[in-house]
């Protein structure tokens, strides 16, 4: 199934968010330049400056039948912001237990593309509501495409859209449909090469009581140095399923997360032992709360 969500008016999306985004590069050429002779007043009627923040177009994943933090701490796969950014997960070592800090990079766009990408993504079926039909795939997740239109943000969700594909319950229009989807998911992912890495200034630290007994490769019992929290307070705020957040400026905590894996026991003064997974706040997210959607 899908689920779409599209503002009433979404006709001429590139057009709009050309406008938006002239108004993003008015504002700032206005930091630099200086005003002579019959320039407008100050106050004169310009487009409305726009957040460099403003999402303009995300791939995340949702849902899925998998871990409290996993469905709280993913990363988007891609996410295009008003003045080109293009903030995406970095490089994974294929190693066990994974490194607990997760690294992004970062691209920039000329934002003069960003039209054209928000067309081709409302091309691509972004901005429709018909069914996709049933994949009898349940246990992956679903794939959510938010683009910024002039009508608004549209919203469509996708169940297992990669892992679907193959799914002989779909018509030809339906798998034909979903192709599409998935061409849209992979162009937007090579829109982050070449990438440099990336830092946000905060991370959301998501927290559980430690599980014991962790084994490794070849069945070994897990033996990991504890490491002391030295962060706000554990759990912090309530996700659900025993799962707390906080949010921690990035000084505080990435050096001792530098040398931390997935699978570290993390101790606080009262003696508990903690899972922590490390989220990056991405330029649009303030908090714990943006990570329940």
């Amino acid at each position: 199934m899908s689920r779409a969500q599209p503002d009433a008016s979404a006709a001429r999306p590139g057009r709009a968010l050309g406008l938006l985004l002239a108004g993003l590069l008015l504002a700032a050429c206005a930091g630099t330049r200086t005003s002579g002779p019959g320039d407008a007043p100050p106050d004169a009627a310009a487009p409305d400056p726009v957040d460099p923040g403003t999402v303009v177009v995300q791939v995340s994943s949702v849902g899925g039948y998998t871990s409290a933090e996993e469905l709280h701490g993913r990363l988007p796969p891609v996410t295009v912001y008003a003045d080109g950014r293009v903030i995406s997960p970095g490089p994974v070592a294929l190693v066990y237990p994974a490194f607990a800090w997760p690294g992004l990079t970062v691209t920039q766009l000329d934002p003069g593309r960003l039209p054209d990408l928000v067309d081709r993504a409302l091309a691509a079926g972004v901005g429709e509501d018909h069914d996709l039909g049933p994949t009898g795939v349940t246990d992956a997740p679903s794939t959510r495409f938010t683009v910024l239109t002039d009508g608004g943000t549209v919203v469509r969700e996708v169940d297992a859209l990669q892992e679907g594909l193959g799914s002989p319950m779909l018509s030809e229009q339906q798998r034909a449909d979903r192709q599409r989807l998935a061409a849209l998911a992979e162009e937007l992912a090579g829109l982050a090469d070449p990438a440099q890495p990336w830092s946000p200034s905060a991370v959301a630290v998501l927290a559980h009581p430690y599980t014991e007994g962790l084994l490794g490769p070849g069945g070994a019992p897990l033996d990991l140095p504890e490491v002391a929290w030295t962060g706000p307070d554990l759990p912090g705020e309530p996700l659900g399923a025993g799962l707390g957040c906080v949010v921690a400026p990035v000084e505080e905590v990435r050096a001792a997360a530098s040398g931390a894996s997935t699978a570290t026991p993390w101790t606080t003064p009262d003696g508990a032992r903690w899972s922590l997974t490390f989220r990056p706040l991405l330029p649009h997210e303030s908090g714990c709360a943006d990570l329940t959607g």
